[in-house]
């Protein structure tokens, strides 16, 4: 953890330093790397995603928001609209949220019928584990955070101007639907974590100390120059099977 503004900056410059070295490796091996960020409303994810992208190669480096899908897409086969965004050779693809929205929010308000949310539950490690099989490196970040926490970061959210983007209507429901949402994370988390794309959890009251363990469970997991950089600390990122008592209910 970092003691003040100066360690955490040197810390963070590091391990940028890190990110810069290892995907020049990956490039240069045609490395496919995946990095999915799930997680609760305003735990984190836009500013973990920032220090991590800050000084990657622009060429090769791509951030994916998708907005909501269109009708002709919701006729599709649901994970159809991100294969497109699919990395290649020497390529990262960051998912800013991904295909796990029918693990969370789309069952918790009613965008998607029951039987489609089990059948994702279903289909969401069959796909996976082909992108595995055909070498894809796969990194599933699920960010949580206390509810205290998050009602004070979303209130903050609506008093500043710079975070206006940040805002959505559906804000107030993660709050009200806290149990929901925890329901639907415990059973997603259960269901889709596996040995070819295993879920870390992180947990992000403390944004700095989330932010520089993100990055370091990200390298070693890559590998080649990411290896040689600090374990995360493991009260921070966890495995789930392995520490449910980690979670924020």
């Amino acid at each position: 953890m970092a003691k003040s503004k100066e360690d955490y900056d040197d810390t963070l410059e590091r391990l940028q330093i890190a990110i810069v070295d290892t995907q020049a490796w990956t490039i240069d091996n045609g490395r496919r790397t995946l990095i999915v960020f799930e997680g609760r409303d305003s735990a984190g994810k836009d500013g973990a995603i920032k220090r991590l992208t800050e000084y990657m190669s622009p060429r090769q480096t791509r951030v994916v928001a998708l907005p909501k899908p269109t009708d002709r897409e919701t006729t599709q086969w649901y994970f159809q609209r991100y294969v497109g965004h699919l990395p290649a050779a020497g390529e990262t693809v960051i998912l800013n949220r991904s295909w796990y929205n029918r693990g969370g929010v789309e069952p918790v308000m009613g965008f998607c019928t029951p039987a489609q949310h089990e059948q994702f539950l279903k289909d969401a490690p069959r796909f996976e584990r082909m992108l595995a099989d055909d070498g894809v490196t796969i990194i599933k970040l699920w960010l949580d955070i206390s509810k205290d926490e998050q009602a004070k970061r979303l209130g903050e959210r609506i008093e500043d101007p710079l975070k206006r983007f940040k805002v959505s209507s559906l804000d107030a429901e993660a709050q009200a639907r806290w149990d929901a949402y925890s329901a639907a994370r415990d059973r997603m988390l259960d269901e889709t974590d596996s040995k070819h794309a295993p879920w870390s959890v992180v947990a992000t009251d403390d944004k700095k100390t989330a932010r520089l363990n993100i990055i370091r469970h990200i390298l070693r997991t890559i590998g080649g120059p990411g290896a040689k950089v600090e374990a995360p600390d493991k009260a921070v990122v966890f495995s789930p099977a392995k520490n449910t008592d980690g979670l924020f209910r």
